[in-house]
């Protein structure tokens, strides 16, 4: 081959080289288009949204379909409401249906706590004590005093939502006397005063000078005590003497037999000859 045919052939080469199209390589891809939309994110793991339910606790589920429980809602809502009502609006308002069970509205009107006017056609609650303002507290008060006895402030609290703050006014007047609690100074007793300061009442209030003279007394020690005693010719009261337990169960009058102890015989080649259950005493011995 001459050198001129070599030079034919790559220059055909190179001329073959450039009408080549690249385009359609691998190693350079097609240029993206204007509508085609960017690959999406891989989508994360939603979350769960957190509840507030309690799962070891049951949930809220009205008044039940229990009649008994149903009766105890509609009791307690009308001892709550205090006021007489419809027997159609109880059953809405507490959520019951008195209006349509025939059952559930026996029980009601049969429970010893319900009163019934029938000519109002009206339910209400009966309270322990029929108190609605002061004076009808007052009453009570003195009428349960006469009988030996005070009124509980949380009773009468049931009846009349107002009664602890009425109580502290007539406590304040002098009409009554109250017990509190040692841990809060809360209400527990109220009792009436019969005796009042005044000399209409048959009382009057005790000068300040006595009062001043009474409260400046101080008890004397034990010690102290028993020597003003004897100063007085007097003498401490003894006390009383316990008896002990042992000694409390036996009846007094009454022995009771020695018990006999029982003998084991061990020598029984001596049987028939000599009594062994007897005590033989040596003589000249006791």
């Amino acid at each position: 081959m001459s050198i001129s045919s070599l030079a034919r052939d790559a220059a055909a080469f190179k001329s073959a080289l450039s009408r080549q199209d690249y385009s359609s390589w691998h190693a350079q891809p097609p240029p993206l288009q204007a509508s085609q939309e960017p690959p999406a994110e891989p989508s994360k793991k939603k979350k769960r949204p957190k509840s507030n339910v309690v799962y070891s606790q049951p949930t809220e589920t009205g008044k039940g379909t229990d009649v008994n429980t149903q009766l105890v809602y509609a009791v307690n809502y009308l001892k709550t409401t205090g006021n007489p009502m419809r027997l159609q609006d109880l059953a809405a308002y507490a959520q019951v249906p008195l209006d349509t069970d025939k059952v559930l509205l026996e029980k009601f009107k049969s429970h010893d706590r319900v009163v019934h006017d029938p000519k109002t056609d009206l339910y209400s609650y009966r309270f322990d004590f029929n108190v609605r303002n002061k004076i009808s507290l007052l009453t009570e008060i003195q009428r349960q005093t006469r009988k030996g006895g005070g009124l509980s402030v949380r009773t009468l609290k049931e009846s009349w939502k107002e009664a602890p703050q009425a109580i502290e006014e007539l406590e304040k007047e002098g009409e009554v006397y109250v017990t509190r609690t040692l841990k809060d100074g809360q209400l527990r007793m109220v009792f009436w005063n019969e005796i009042k300061p005044d000399e209409e009442a048959g009382g009057t209030q005790v000068e300040k000078e006595f009062l001043d003279l009474w409260h400046s007394l101080q008890v004397p020690n034990d010690v102290d005590l028993l020597k003003q005693l004897a100063n007085e010719g007097l003498q401490a009261t003894a006390g009383e003497t316990l008896v002990p337990k042992g000694l409390a169960g036996k009846k007094k009058g009454k022995k009771t037999a020695p018990r006999q102890r029982q003998i084991r015989l061990t020598n029984t080649h001596l049987k028939g000859q000599i009594d062994l259950s007897r005590d033989y005493v040596a003589p000249g011995k006791s």
